[in-house]
């Protein structure tokens, strides 16, 4: 009978189930590979890919002006007077041109050799090819060579090839017309307040370029019509932002140094930094103009320069307690904005929200510090008022860490801590985290990975309860949400208290499957209902492990998804011999090195902070109700609404 069952098998499992996606497929398959998802977020990248490549042309001097509509069906029209896309035959495909390889192929562009731009946002050759697989109609004009082109798409497939549609003596450039397609973005459609926001940016982060807005769509709040042009860059950009709020520095610390003219590199950095009592401090970072939101190597060779220059001032003028600043004092109460421009940069992610050139970090650090230390020596007035400042943050930080340091001691003795709990040495609060695994298993290898004075583990037995389908009675019964009040030092509901916490970060740990996205989504219900304080408060955290390892020779790479593990396949890693791609199946099949240098290792790994949306905080609740709730029929309800929208299912 077994014999008969595999054979079945066999034969059921032959060539003709291999599916090849060709051209676009894959995009439309999987969006979420490519543009991180199917949801309001994912859709404002779409704007961001085609905004990209006109920037590019705008930085690498072939354009000045770019103009961008939305229009009353929510399509979106961008326009440069830059080069124009080339029109003539590609000379691998005869039959196409170089416009439809573009618009049409995956890993098809300008911005691989370095010969046509020699920085910019757009680097795999998939932004402008994503953008039409997901969007229902497309439409390309190019203005070249005194003649106007146009050609017509429509879900990536071309509705025609490209036509001469008449003369244009006096225009040139791209412009391209899109509309996002329902079946992949549903009901989510572009929002005036945040293109805006984000076209604004843009103009200040190259002050060459003319940004044009104009909106059909009047949203009460948002200009229907704008022109952005900043001679001054993030120098200008910081002083609007901060508005009216009191400085520490009558003018900010703003500067651009050339890469070439420093390192004989190509490339640049600007910055822009003040200090400000009246509000939170924050740091902007972008590369190649693209925004750079969880921040990379620019930023931390930035803070670097500055961390080094304010402690060599306070030496210089024998102020002790400068060497006790750190890089959170500097951050708090620290408004900056850095923008690099760097040949070939490596991004986590095809969306690009973190760098990861080592590089960087070197250029951005030499190429900054020089001139703090310059700004710092000619304003005395300032430098002082700004190291007065950081002293007293420093001093504050260090005595509620005495504080936090007295109140864990004796949380500590008091407390029955849970058996299966491994906790960290550390006496205070500062910098500690309790990782949630899955299993023992992933405990084990997660117990050798860690940092014993500052991580801490708690494997769970199983899925936990589902306390928005449970009786409140079984909250104080059941043994996994028992253990984890312990562990975290706090009372359920009303009794929760965010000063009780334990741990500084609480860091969801499971599986890239099912079951840990089921896990997962318990925990992170049960947080929401029972401890949301901690997550206004910023203190949860899923952990990003990930699927792949690639090693060549001594060379060895991770990858998070297929999209990126297939780009490096494709590029090469720089070492020698074949590339042997392993795939990770859960986090226990993970030796203690990989999993400390991907996931647990705050230097290498990458965490995803859970908030709740600030602009629809009731949509979040509902949301949950609806999938986590007792009704069934909500469940059914949202399923059949958003099931297109699924990109992988795991079974």
């Amino acid at each position: 009978m077994n014999d008969l069952l595999t054979q079945a098998a066999i034969t059921d499992y032959d060539a003709s189930s291999i599916e090849v996606l060709e051209g676009l497929e894959p995009v439309r398959k999987r969006p979420g590979m490519y543009i991180g998802g199917t949801d309001e977020r994912a859709l404002h990248h779409l704007v961001a890919e085609v905004l990209d490549n006109s920037m590019d042309e705008a930085v690498a001097g072939h354009a000045n002006r770019i103009e961008v509509e939305l229009h009353e069906d929510f399509a979106v029209t961008i326009r440069d007077n830059g080069r124009g896309i080339p029109v003539d035959p590609h000379p691998k495909f005869p039959d196409k041109s170089a416009l439809e390889v573009i618009l049409c192929t995956l890993h098809a562009g300008g911005k691989f050799s370095g010969k046509a731009y020699e920085t910019s946002g757009g680097l795999h050759g998939v932004g402008a090819s994503v953008v039409n697989a997901l969007s229902d109609s497309m439409v390309v004009q190019v203005a070249r060579n005194r003649e106007l082109y146009e050609q017509r798409f429509s879900r990536g497939i071309p509705q025609g090839p490209v036509k001469m549609i008449g003369a244009a003596p006096n225009r040139r450039g791209t412009t391209v017309t899109f509309h996002a397609d329902a079946e992949i973005f549903g009901h989510h459609k572009f929002k005036p307040a945040r293109l805006f926001n984000s076209i604004r940016s843009k103009a200040y982060l190259f002050s060459g370029v003319e940004i044009r807005w104009k909106s059909a769509i009047d949203d009460g709040e948002t200009p229907t019509e704008a022109t952005f042009h900043f001679p001054g860059g993030l120098s200008d950009y910081l002083t609007e932002t901060l508005g009216s709020a009191s400085t520490y520095a009558d003018r900010p610390f703003a500067g651009t140094v050339d890469f070439r003219e420093k390192f004989n590199t190509p490339g640049k950095v600007e910055w822009a930094i003040n200090w400000t009592p009246s509000r939170d401090g924050f740091i902007q970072s972008y590369c190649n103009t693209v925004p750079t939101p969880e921040g990379g190597t620019h930023e931390a060779g930035f803070w670097a320069a500055i961390l080094k220059g304010v402690k060599a001032y306070g030496e210089l003028i024998s102020n002790r307690k400068a060497s006790q600043i750190t890089r959170d004092d500097l951050t708090t109460g620290g408004c900056a904005l850095v923008s690099c421009f760097i040949r070939e940069p490596e991004f986590v992610g095809q969306t690009k929200d973190r760098l990861a050139t080592v590089e960087a970090q070197r250029l951005v650090e030499n190429a900054v510090r020089d001139h703090f230390d310059n700004w710092l020596a000619a304003d005395t007035k300032s430098a002082g008022a700004i190291l007065d400042f950081l002293v007293l943050r420093s001093e504050e930080r260090l005595r509620r860490r005495q504080e936090k340091e007295t109140a864990r001691k004796s949380a500590t003795k008091k407390l029955r801590l849970p058996g299966k709990l491994t906790d960290c040495s550390s006496n205070t609060r500062e910098g500690t985290e309790l990782f949630i695994v899955e299993g023992d298993s992933a405990g084990g290898s997660a117990k050798m990975a860690r940092n014993r004075k500052t991580q801490a583990l708690l494997p769970l037995r199983g899925k936990i309860l589902n306390v928005l389908g449970a009786a409140s009675s079984k909250l104080g019964s059941n043994a996994e949400i028992s253990d984890l009040t312990q562990a975290l030092g706090v009372g359920l509901g009303s009794k929760f208290n965010v000063d009780d916490l334990r741990y500084d970060k609480i860091i969801i740990m499971t599986d890239a499957d099912v079951d840990g996205a089921h896990i997962a989504a318990l925990l992170m219900t049960f947080f929401f209902t029972q401890m949301r304080p901690m997550i206004d408060t910023g203190h949860l955290y899923l952990a990003c492990p990930p699927l792949f390892r690639l090693t060549q020779g001594a060379k060895r790479v991770y990858c998070t998804d297929e999209v990126e593990k297939d780009a490096l396949l494709e590029k090469g890693l720089g070492g020698k011999g074949k590339i042997d791609v392993s795939r990770f199946k859960g986090l226990g099949e993970m030796d203690a090195k990989d999993l400390k240098e991907t996931t647990m290792d705050p230097a290498s790994r990458k965490l995803i902070r859970v908030t709740i949306d600030e602009d629809e905080p009731g949509e979040t609740g509902d949301l949950v109700e609806r999938l986590m709730g007792k009704k069934p029929e909500m469940r059914f309800q949202y399923i059949q609404e958003n099931a297109r929208f699924v990109e992988e299912l795991d079974v």
